[in-house]
């Protein structure tokens, strides 16, 4: 059976993509080796999935689709940069979520269970995150380089937009880097007075 690594996400859209983008240059122009994830592939993990059987992703869309219809539209806000271990060791630069946190976690907790039903994902021991990866550190060199640089971007404003679907991906491996295509959209069709109740699990996405 036919299998296609699988994730689901939201799209940062292209002002905040813009923004981004520029940060990767200003960064790239101090010399240090990072290997940036390229503008038109940005995006927030919700959950990723691995390798899925072809015949079980109309049935992770479907599921996609039901949770997207239960939460509203919210907005998302992005700024600063930081680091994954941590600032001494970068390995992974990210830039935190400022806005929308709590409808990103709300959505993963919401997707989890019908998944794991499903057999297609793996629930994870960390708790989740939401960030925004924008590169991984391939030296140590790098890395030394790169601390000094978080304290000056600690702060970055990176920008707004609005988030109103959910994105189920596949990603194909290339020597370049990740490929994206977008396998199916759902609508955020919910009511923003029925957020206030629910609450969220602490699982991580990977990516």
């Amino acid at each position: 059976m036919p299998r296609t690594r699988t994730f689901i996400g939201i799209d940062i859209g292209e002002p905040l993509r813009l923004n981004v983008a520029l940060l990767q240059q200003q960064l790239a122009q101090t010399g240090v080796t990072v290997k940036w994830v390229a503008p038109p592939s940005l995006h927030v993990t919700l959950l990723f999935l691995g390798e899925v059987d072809d015949r079980d992703l109309p049935a992770v869309c479907e599921v996609v689709q039901t949770v997207a219809a239960q939460e509203a539209p919210f907005p998302l806000g992005i700024a600063g940069l930081g680091a994954f271990p941590n600032p001494r060791r970068p390995k992974v630069l990210w830039s935190g979520i400022t806005a929308g946190q709590e409808s990103l976690q709300r959505l993963h907790a919401a997707l989890e269970p019908p998944l794991l039903a499903l057999g297609c994902y793996r629930q994870e021991d960390r708790a989740y995150t939401p960030h925004l990866t924008l590169g991984r550190i391939k030296s140590d060199s790098a890395a030394f380089r790169l601390t000094q640089e978080l304290t000056r971007w600690r702060t970055w404003p990176g920008g707004s937009t609005q988030v109103d679907e959910i994105l189920v991906f596949s990603s194909e491996l290339e020597r370049s880097g990740p490929v994206y295509q977008v396998l199916s959209r759902a609508p955020l069709r919910g009511q923003a007075q029925e957020r206030t109740n629910s609450r969220h699990s602490t699982r991580p996405p990977r990516e």
